[in-house]
C-alpha cells in the first residue's frame, strides 16, 4: 500500500528530520537562545541583590531574594541543559536583560528611597524581565521539544515553571499592598 502525502506534508516532515539533525539552522538558533539566556541569568544573579537592598517592602526585598536563589538554580539548569545536549556551556551577552537590568537602576536612581513608589517601579521592572524570561524559556522549551531533546525540554520547563510563579507572585505583591501604599503618598 502506497502512502500519499500532501506537499505541505512532505516538507514539513523533512524540515523535521532537519531540525532533529544536530547541525540544523534550528538546532543552532536553540543553542544561540541557551548562551543568550545563561548570560541573562548570569548577569541577574550579580544584580537582583541591589534590587532587593532598593526595596522599601519587607515583603518585596524577601521576593527579590527568593527569586535570587531561584536564579542561582536557573543557571546550573542551564548549564545541565549544555550537558544535556552534548555542547560546551557558554555565554552571548544578552543585550534584552542588560537593557532592562539598566531600566531597573535607573529607576532606582528616579525614585525615592524608602517609598512605596519606588516599590512599585521595582516591581515593573522585575516583571518586565519576567516575561522576558517566560517568552524564552517558552520558546527554548518548544525548540528543545521540536528538536527531540526531550530531557533537555523538562529542564526548560521547569524553569518556565518557576519564572511564571514568581510573576504571580510579584503581581499579588502589587496588588495586596505596594500599590494601595503608593496611591496613599
Amino acid at each position: 500500500m502506497a502512502l500519499c502525502l500532501t506537499q505541505s506534508q512532505t516538507r514539513f516532515i523533512m524540515a523535521t528530520k532537519q531540525a532533529k539533525h544536530p547541525d540544523s539552522a534550528l538546532r543552532e538558533l536553540f543553542v544561540n537562545e541557551l548562551q543568550d539566556i545563561l548570560w541573562a541569568e548570569k548577569y541577574l544573579v550579580k544584580n537582583l541583590p541591589k534590587l532587593a537592598k532598593g526595596a522599601t517592602s519587607e515583603e518585596l526585598k524577601a521576593a527579590f531574594e527568593k527569586h535570587l536563589e531561584e536564579t542561582e538554580g536557573h543557571v546550573q539548569r542551564l548549564e545541565q541543559v549544555f550537558s544535556v545536549i552534548g555542547e560546551k556551556v557558554t555565554t552571548k551577552k544578552c543585550l534584552a536583560m542588560d537593557g532592562l537590568v539598566k531600566e531597573a537602576k535607573e529607576l532606582l536612581d528616579d525614585t525615592d528611597a524608602g517609598t512605596s513608589t519606588r516599590d512599585v517601579a521595582l516591581i515593573s521592572a522585575a516583571q518586565k524581565v519576567e516575561h522576558y524570561e517566560i517568552a524564552s524559556y517558552g520558546t527554548l522549551r518548544t525548540l528543545a521539544s521540536q528538536l527531540g531533546l526531550d530531557e533537555a525540554a523538562v529542564l526548560l520547563n521547569q524553569t518556565l515553571s518557576e519564572e511564571k510563579k514568581t510573576d504571580e507572585l510579584l503581581t499579588e505583591l502589587a496588588e495586596s499592598s505596594v500599590d494601595v501604599d503608593a496611591s496613599q503618598e
